[in-house]
């Protein structure tokens, strides 16, 4: 079971790598939902993460709030994926919505386009598609050529034991044409519950390697 651990900033990489997160997850402003981190932030973080053996996945997200993001903010998006490839980040965490429910095809495009050559997961903007159409975004991820989905099966602030049918859903839609990757509220306490009940190779949270 891979580990993939968000953290906000490097102070506890190096501790959480030696408890055993497979993979970093780097943000900033977690209360927010996780924003980019600074250039140096960023530097030092992937330099320590590859020194060690362990991938970086660096969040593009210029605000918190909602995923509708303007022309602007889609811009600074681009920038700042740019820069993080230029580091040497293995991949990048994004998404972006239109304020209908569904995925904004232009931006994600233009921000696939410039991404080619790391790995992309779509975060948890996902659970802000509507409903009726999130079996319909997995297919267009899978088609523009993204690694996993990070969700959490259901609005955040149900728990996630009570989204495992839902999780179950995405897992046998997407059937292994791409990763689904539960988080939010998975930690070391319900982490074995979490993974017995879904088929996942990759599970993702601030609290599964405490």
């Amino acid at each position: 079971m891979l580990k993939e651990v968000c953290v906000e900033n490097f102070t506890n990489v190096p501790q959480l790598i030696a408890k055993g997160a497979d993979r970093i997850e780097l943000c900033d402003n977690l209360a927010a939902g996780g924003t980019t981190v600074s250039h140096g932030v960023a530097d030092v973080t992937i330099t320590y993460c590859h020194s060690k053996n362990i991938k970086v996945m660096s969040m593009i997200r210029p605000r918190g709030g909602n995923f509708v993001f303007s022309k602007e903010e889609v811009d600074m998006m681009k920038r700042d994926l740019v820069h993080l490839k230029t580091l040497g980040t293995d991949g990048v965490v994004l998404g972006c919505l239109t304020d209908t429910g569904w995925i904004d095809e232009d931006a994600m495009i233009s921000l696939l386009d410039l991404a080619k050559g790391l790995e992309v997961t779509f975060h948890m903007a996902f659970d802000h598609i509507s409903p009726k159409n999130q079996l319909k975004a997995i297919d267009w991820l899978v088609e523009r050529g993204v690694h996993r989905i990070l969700t959490h099966g259901g609005p955040l602030d149900t728990k996630i034991e009570d989204n495992l049918v839902r999780l179950n859903e995405y897992i046998e839609h997407a059937n292994d044409r791409i990763i689904i990757l539960p988080g939010g509220g998975i930690s070391n306490k319900n982490l074995e519950l979490v993974t017995s009940e879904l088929n996942v190779r990759e599970v993702h949270g601030t609290k599964i390697a405490d």
